[in-house]
């Protein structure tokens, strides 16, 4: 290549690393539930043989139908410690977590990845786990900013060097404030005080920092004369080098495959998620910590909500007494099982001060579009017969404004909507009768079916936004 081929060609670009390609979804989490289902074949107008294709399958499912369910149910553990109930076998937490988004990782945010965590911190594989697209994700979010920061700062110096320019060429105009100068880069007014202190700081110049102090000189003696100590820089100092010496030396990757790893993690499911998998589906079985026995409905029944309130009865007595109508557990359980019937994906909602998170389809799809604040509604009639009762009622319905305004500030600030979902509490004696008449277990659709719901959406009103 001669030299002028060499100047005219235009430079070779360097080929990014391919990243690893992402595991599909669609494909992970194409059941809504943790069971199996047998459609009939479709129907092809133009192929007289889709019939016969559909005639055979519905009379061999109907002759034999298969099972939708596992072939042996999903065994977990109640622990009182923290009110939870525990999968720790592995197929089990992979069917529960990927069919349905049920639990959550006892040592993971969402998804129990910390076995492929620890595996790619060894080596040993080179999956990326939720938690590494979320660090991802923050630091391309932290290094925009620094980027957009910089650019603004660039154009706030290029118009102050425009103006000093117009100024000595004899063009001087009137002194821009720092505000004005703000808002002519960003090309609107300023309407908040986060944006007038960000202003402030974006216009401050940069100036070098001091220099360390010195220590004072401090008078010594030595052998009985005087000596002065020469003053020292102030340094930075590693109280955990010692330590770090003792260390033993890291293990090298063929020792750490040498030794499998062990899942250290469990799959914690709330009782709510529980129950539902019990009874809605029965496909868990709940051994009782003490006599290592699956618990009934009705035992489970009445362990969660006695665990719902604080103090807690561990205990299980012989013949245990109807719960409480308004008890959280019934009233949680009840909107649990109200929009997991309308196909939502229920989560819980804890880290945003609610009780629920609907999803449309799962939290690896999108973000949840509502937030559910489950209150209850005592407009039974019995509620208030006496004036004992009214009292109580009064007690337990009584919500600030500004509670209320915060729960809906919160949710707002991470863009999902308030949904108040008022339970209708019924009477002590109907629950009493449905309790009494279950004999050796509590007809549970028939309790369920004494608690109505009634959603409320709630939106903050902004001024600003409308006023019209």
């Amino acid at each position: 290549m001669t030299t002028l081929e060499a100047a005219t060609s235009p430079p070779q670009q360097t080929k990014e690393p391919q990243r690893p390609p992402r595991p599909n979804p669609n494909k992970i989490h194409s059941k809504p539930f943790p069971l199996t289902t047998y459609p009939l074949p479709p129907l092809i107008p133009h192929n007289p043989f889709s019939l016969l294709h559909i005639a055979f399958t519905y009379l061999s499912q109907s002759v034999s139908p298969p099972s939708s369910h596992p072939k042996t149910p999903y065994i977990a553990l109640w622990s009182p410690e923290t009110s939870s109930v525990q999968v720790t076998d592995d197929g089990a937490i992979r069917a529960l977590w990927e069919s349905g988004f049920f639990g959550k990782g006892s040592l993971s945010r969402s998804e129990p990845s910390w076995l492929e965590r620890e595996k790619k911190k060894q080596g040993l594989i080179g999956v990326q786990t939720s938690e590494d697209f979320t660090k991802q994700r923050r630091e391309e979010r932290k290094r925009f900013k620094k980027e957009r920061a910089k650019k603004e700062r660039e154009a706030i110096e290029e118009k102050i060097q425009q103006e000093k320019v117009a100024k000595s060429n004899g063009h001087a105009t009137a002194p821009m404030t720092a505000r004005a100068e703000y808002e002519g880069i960003r090309g609107r007014a300023i309407n908040s005080a986060a944006e007038s202190v960000e202003c402030l700081i974006a216009l401050q110049p940069d100036e070098p920092l001091p220099p360390l102090p010195l220590l004072p000189a401090e008078p010594r003696t030595i052998d009985g004369g005087d000596e002065t100590k020469p003053p020292v820089a102030l340094e930075k100092t590693n109280r955990f080098a010692g330590n770090a010496q003792q260390r033993p030396p890291p293990q090298s990757t063929e020792s750490a495959s040498a030794t499998p790893l062990k899942n250290e993690e469990h799959l914690q499911l709330t009782p709510t998620e529980a129950f539902f998998l019990t009874y809605a589906f029965g496909i868990l079985n709940i051994l009782s910590p003490t006599i290592n026995l699956p618990l009934s409905t009705t035992d489970l029944l009445t362990l969660f909500t006695t665990h719902s309130t604080f103090p807690s009865t561990p205990s299980l007595p012989i013949s245990p007494p109807p719960p409480p109508p308004d008890s959280p557990f019934l009233l949680h359980y009840t909107t649990y099982h109200h929009f997991r019937s309308h196909g939502h994906t229920v989560r819980p909602g804890l880290k945003f001060g609610i009780d629920h998170l609907l999803y449309t389809r799962g939290p690896v799809f999108s973000h949840a579009e509502f937030g559910v604040l489950v209150l209850p509604a005592y407009v039974h009639p019995y509620w208030r017969a006496t004036e004992e009762r009214r009292r109580e009622v009064g007690r337990k319905e009584v919500r600030a404004w500004e509670w209320v305004s915060a729960k809906a500030r919160v949710l707002g600030q991470v863009r999902k909507t308030l949904v108040v979902a008022w339970v209708e509490v019924p009477a002590t004696g109907e629950v009493e009768e449905v309790w009494g008449e279950g004999g050796g277990g509590v007809d549970v659709g028939r309790l369920l079916k004494l608690y109505k719901i009634r959603e409320v959406i709630m939106k903050r009103w902004i001024p600003n936004r409308e006023r019209d």
